[in-house]
């Protein structure tokens, strides 16, 4: 018994830490860390796109800012505007307003 309850949580442990992992096409990319308003993600950034995730859990009521704060997350990981959401090989598979996982377009050669 005690043998399947510490595999269980091995599963547990490594299905957690892959939620955490770029997504394909992204997993080359620059990885940083930032919080934005006390929410921490991870920006993952491949030449002009970015894949924002959010790290940790939240209630539902603590989630509906979140899609903005990604936005700023990821302007303040790579230095550059956000556009759009990601489209083409990058798209995100995820429905809009996840609050999870973003993937956008970059401009990153804008004016100062």
């Amino acid at each position: 018994m005690r043998r399947s309850w510490m595999n269980g949580m091995a599963g547990l442990f490594a299905a957690g830490l892959s939620g955490c992992a770029a997504a394909p096409g992204f997993d080359d990319g620059v990885r940083r860390a930032v919080e934005v308003d006390g929410y921490r993600f991870a920006v993952i950034q491949k030449g002009e796109a970015a894949e924002v995730i959010r790290l940790g859990w939240l209630s539902r009521a603590d989630r509906d800012g979140v899609p903005a704060r990604m936005i700023l997350a990821a302007e303040a990981a790579t230095g550059c505007r956000v556009v759009e959401p990601l489209r083409g090989w990058g798209r995100s598979p995820s429905l809009v307003g996840d609050t999870g996982e973003a993937r956008f377009r970059l401009n990153c050669t804008f004016p100062s």
